[in-house]
């Protein structure tokens, strides 16, 4: 395997999705900064005694051995706090610089004193210890009471972030053999899936690489020269020419995408068929099912934006979208519901956007489940689902099955990492492979800075000052000197809500509504602990990993839902309450037997995208008060699943254990049930850290420029010819998963465009 991956990696030109060191690390913190973010990460992830681990059940022999080594780890060891000190860099720059100042100060005796307050004193001169000379005892102390100091929320934000990234890292950086020692005594290994046959025998990795979906029209820029770039790209029927000033390479084609996911996948396929010649641009890289490895962190590194370390400015709210040929149909969760009718009549109506109102949606929503080939429901549930489905159950609700794109056998848990089967269908294995049969080109390892504006030859009768005439991007590998100018006739944004609105500013445009209206569908989660007992009669089996991620959704308002998550190691550490690092430890030693139900809001409040990697978001107090709702109902169903202990994300560890429990209980401890805001709002000392999977609105379709960024037909109000066909179009948050919703609008506006480009062609002399 190893000599294939080697001969496939030099082919793709893009790392495979394997464990392997950093080369190097370029955080620029020094000697004394890193000292000190030692010692804070050995504090949050401390070496702990292992005394009385013996008398625990099962311990013995190598689970012992392996139980002793985990509790004896410690994230102030090896590589981690380099680690940690990398996906800083990754953090907006006011909570970096915030973090180098405070590590800074706790670099200095002074500024341990001032931080750190009489924990820090010692009976030995100079009487002040620096924070890396305190006992971890002392430094624990001290993390506590960052954790929930009330008005100094700097320290509370600091200690969030670095507890979050020394959560992820120790429990997803992997040596070179792709394993992790926490893993063994957390009940968790990488998934044992039945792979596709390619490279699987001695034969098959002496032989060349099967062709992969995409060959016949990728160009993988990151292991391309200048020279080999623009002979790649006229090898695809391209025209292609070099700037003699050297400032950059001239590509001519119909039309130019930038993203190749839900929206850019479809885009690429329709206009693709309606013979014109496609350019997409992404900046990540191309994957196949036998690249995945379901390994949590080098697959997050590869597959998402900032390598699933991105949270919005106010820390409150951490987000997770594709970065990848597929974008986030690649590593999205399967779910595959159609738009809500009274959402597509909503939209038709109060909007004023007759394109949801009109048969051509509802066929539009028929030819993308056909393509996706989505079923109705799945041979056998994973864990999670079953503590769903059981937990309505057993309370008399309503558990609806959940419609994917998959088999109905389908039994994947790490679909979120890439699926290892190649059984999901993602815009990389449908649309895109449509698209690429009819002639596109997908341009990977290239980055787009902007559209290129220029005055529209006759205003009056557009309606529109300028005219969209291509895109200037950058080429990601190091071979590849000059910018790519790609002239085209229809260009079309397709990056995503986080993305698509700074690369629109970066271009020029100035409507108001550009980078306005993100709903996030904020999340909050809940979790119970379900001991193995196989005395049971028909006892709970599996693991959280295990099984279809989304195959279970309950629906508790009209804007709330509760459906499962998919959670790794790393990314449940992460998001776990910090007590103490013994506490830590000993929940994560529960991690293959907590399930996790989250509740879901169609959010009516809104935030905004500033610049790339700026996303300003809080949740409004009436959706604050749908996600309690929410968050209530599904501890209720934790509940009666029959869990032995129930709790959320709150920091101050809010939870119940549930044997022999009374209802008055049960209804107390629902009562403090809060979903508070994040670590930098000053006041609360009891937040938990909200998620989203999905980012909408941000680029609104209006019918007018009052009213949106872009007209019905999904073209910019300011520059003709300059469309967004990405999930940024949609008017609200749609309150399901919103793939289906996303490819069906992108459906119906590159069918327009596919129509507006015949008619010019017709009216041509």
């Amino acid at each position: 395997m190893a000599t294939q991956e080697k001969a496939a990696a030099g082919r793709r030109g893009s790392p495979m999705l394997r464990g392997r060191k950093r080369e190097g690390y370029t955080h620029g913190l020094r000697p004394p900064q890193m000292e000190a973010l030692r010692a804070l990460c050995g504090a949050i992830i401390p070496s702990l005694p292992v005394e009385g681990l013996l008398d625990q059940p099962g311990g013995g022999g190598a689970e012992q051995a392996g139980l002793e080594r985990f509790y004896r780890a410690s994230a102030a060891d090896g590589a981690i706090p380099d680690e940690v000190a990398e996906m800083t860099t990754r953090c907006v720059w006011e909570a970096m610089l915030l973090i180098r100042v405070i590590l800074w100060m706790l670099s200095t005796n002074v500024g341990t004193l001032a931080l750190c307050g009489w924990l820090c004193i010692s009976g030995r001169f100079p009487y002040v210890s620096k924070f890396a000379d305190m006992p971890v005892e002392r430094r624990e102390q001290v993390l506590k009471r960052w954790s929930k100091a009330r008005w100094l929320f700097p320290l509370k934000v600091a200690f969030a972030i670095i507890k979050i990234l020394s959560h992820y890292s120790f429990y997803t950086m992997v040596n070179e053999d792709s394993d992790n020692p926490s893993w063994k005594a957390i009940g968790y290994s990488v998934p044992d899936i039945d792979r596709p046959q390619q490279g699987r025998t001695e034969d098959a990795a002496r032989s060349p690489s099967p062709p992969r979906p995409l060959d016949t029209g990728v160009v993988e820029a990151r292991s391309l020269t200048d020279a080999t770039l623009l002979g790649s790209l006229a090898g695809k029927g391209l025209e292609v020419k070099a700037d003699a000033s050297g400032a950059h390479h001239t590509v001519r084609c119909d039309v130019v995408i930038v993203g190749s996911g839900c929206g850019g996948g479809v885009a690429a396929a329709v206009l693709a068929a309606a013979g014109h010649k496609v350019v997409v641009v992404e900046k990540g890289d191309y994957f196949t099912a036998g690249d995945y490895s379901s390994i949590e962190g080098p697959s997050m590194e590869r597959l998402y934006e900032k390598g699933g370390i991105f949270c919005t400015s106010n820390a409150s709210t951490i987000m997770f979208t594709g970065a990848t040929v597929g974008g986030g149909s690649a590593i999205n969760w399967s779910a595959s519901i159609r738009t809500p009718e009274w959402v597509t009549q909503e939209w038709a109506g109060e909007h004023g956007l007759p394109l949801f109102g009109r048969p051509e949606y509802a066929r539009a929503m028929d030819a993308v489940c056909a393509r996706l080939a989505v079923t109705g429901g799945c041979v056998e549930e994973g864990f999670q689902n079953k503590v769903l489905r059981g937990g309505c159950e057993a309370l008399g609700l309503r558990a609806d099955a959940v419609p994917r794109n998959s088999p109905e056998g389908h039994f994947c848990g790490s679909c979120h990492l890439g699926c290892p089967t190649g059984e999901k269908r993602g815009t990389d294995t449908t649309w895109l492979v449509d698209a690429v049969a009819r002639g596109a080109v997908v341009l990977t390892g290239c980055k787009a800075e902007r559209f290129i504006l220029e005055s529209s030859s006759n205003p009056s009768k557009s309606g529109r000052s300028r005219k969209c005439v291509g895109v200037v991007a950058t080429c990601l590998g190091d071979g590849i000197t000059r910018k790519l100018r790609i002239e085209a006739r229809v260009c079309i944004a397709a990056c995503g809500a986080l993305m698509t609105p700074p690369l629109l500013r970066s271009s020029g445009l100035k409507n108001s509504h550009i980078g306005r209206n993100l709903h996030l569908h904020p999340v909050s989660m809940a979790w119970g602990y379900f001991p193995e007992n196989k005395q049971e009669p028909r006892p709970l089996t599996g693991t959280c990993c295990e099984g279809g991620i989304i195959t279970t959704m309950h629906r508790v308002t009209a804007r709330t839902i509760v459906q499962a998550p998919a959670l790794g190691p790393g990314c449940m550490a992460s998001l776990i309450p910090w007590e103490s690092g013994r506490d830590m430890k000993d929940r994560m030693r529960r991690y293959a037997r907590t399930a996790h139900a989250f509740a879901l809001v169609r959010d009516r409040g809104a935030g905004t995208v500033g610049g790339e990697g700026r996303v300003r978001y809080s949740p409004s107090g009436e959706d604050a008060d749908e996600l309690r709702c929410g968050l209530r109902r599904a501890l209720r169903i934790l509940v009666a699943a029959g869990a032995a202990e129930v709790g959320t994300h709150r920091s101050d560890g809010l939870r119940l254990r549930c044997g022999g429990l009374r209802d008055e209980d049960l209804e107390a401890f629902l009562d403090e049930v809060t979903v508070a805001s994040g670590p930098l709002v000053p006041g609360p000392d009891k937040w938990a850290l909200l998620a989203s999977a999905h980012q909408m609105g941000s680029c609104r379709m209006g019918s007018s420029p009052r009213d949106g960024a872009v007209d019905g037909r999904g073209e910019s109000w300011e520059a003709e010819g300059l469309y967004v066909c990405d999930g940024s179009l949609l008017p609200t948050a749609v309150g399901v998963n919103p793939m289906i919703t996303i490819q069906s609008t992108a459906y119906c506006v590159s069918k327009g465009i596919a129509e507006s480009l015949a008619a010019a062609r017709v009216k041509k002399p």
